[in-house]
């Protein structure tokens, strides 16, 4: 039986605050499918019209809507330039980039950052707290977790509960013979994302909204965020990087360029204890794979935090 979804459906659309209406689900239906071998391998998540007119059906675009337009619908929750559809690309379908129907049906599920079995709600909440940067989250009945979790849930409804799929979050890529170099960081960043990203790893905007999102700085994500862990950018990078271009990095480039990118000041770790970047770093970083937090870098302390 598949977990389901205690909400006031119309209720919520009454009060959510966000303009689904304005943003069309992109229906991919029409792509060529992938080679026979890898269509058996990897899920299919559903196409929107495949989507009821109903309720429902609303709903689940309210979610995409709010997933892919974070920053201009939840203002609120967002104290950076990110969207959710950067970390989770193509609106949170892709593999290898924590896809969304990988990630919901594995919740409830412990989690080691914050010590407890945490609900698919409070994931979502972890997320705007560290990836977006967003101070206080939405709460777990909240418009905002509600359409999201709706929208994930219909990613994922056809998905088998509880079981690993391929393609979940970030596969791991291990640390290569050599380590990691910042330096030659700096050179694959100028060589292979500095176009997009830009120089300084500001990001492009067009208006008041980044088209291209910052990696670090104030509006990037926050010395909490998974993101600042070397490793995982690493297998983010790997997988996906650059855009369209995803596994053409070797190991090592992508290592590089992740230390790189994390050897930057960014938003501080919401958890900082006392002011204290060390007590931070022994209680929430020390451990927590490979990261900068709390090191010395060419005599500069990392994690410092940026407003």
């Amino acid at each position: 039986m598949k977990p389901f979804v205690l909400v006031s459906v119309v209720g919520l659309l009454m009060a959510l605050p966000i303009q689904a209406a304005t943003i069309a689900m992109e229906d991919q239906s029409q792509l060529v499918p992938r080679p026979a071998g890898q269509q058996a391998a990897l899920f299919q998540p559903p196409s929107e019209k495949d989507l009821p007119d109903n309720a429902y059906g609303k709903l689940v675009r309210q979610g995409y809507a709010l997933f892919v337009d974070t920053r201009r619908l939840a203002p609120q929750f967002v104290g950076n330039g990110l969207n959710c559809s950067n970390c989770h690309l193509d609106q949170g379908r892709l593999a290898n980039s924590a896809p969304l129907w990988a990630a919901y049906p594995m919740y409830p599920a412990y989690r080691k950052k914050n010590d407890k079995v945490n609900t698919y709600a409070e994931r979502l909440q972890g997320c705007f707290q560290f990836s977006m940067n967003g101070g206080t989250p939405p709460a777990a009945d909240s418009p905002e977790i509600t359409a999201l979790s709706v929208y994930s849930y219909w990613l994922a409804s056809k998905a088998p509960l509880g079981v690993e799929q391929p393609g979940r979050g970030y596969p791991d890529v291990a640390q290569p013979a050599q380590g990691y170099s910042i330096a030659r960081g700096a050179q694959v960043y100028g060589d292979q994302c500095a176009v997009c990203h830009g120089a300084q790893g500001q990001g492009q905007k067009v208006g008041d909204h980044y088209a291209m999102p910052p990696l670090w700085g104030k509006d990037s994500y926050n010395w909490g965020a998974g993101m600042h862990r070397i490793n995982t950018a690493a297998a983010f990078i790997k997988h996906n990087m650059p855009l369209g271009k995803g596994a053409s990095l070797s190991d090592q480039q992508a290592w590089d360029v992740a230390a790189y990118i994390n050897s930057h000041e960014r938003p501080q770790d919401p958890r900082l204890i006392e002011g204290s970047v060390e007590k931070t770093r022994v209680k929430f970083h020390a451990n927590d794979g490979v990261n900068l937090y709390g090191q010395t870098v060419e005599g500069v302390l990392i994690g410092q935090g940026i407003r």
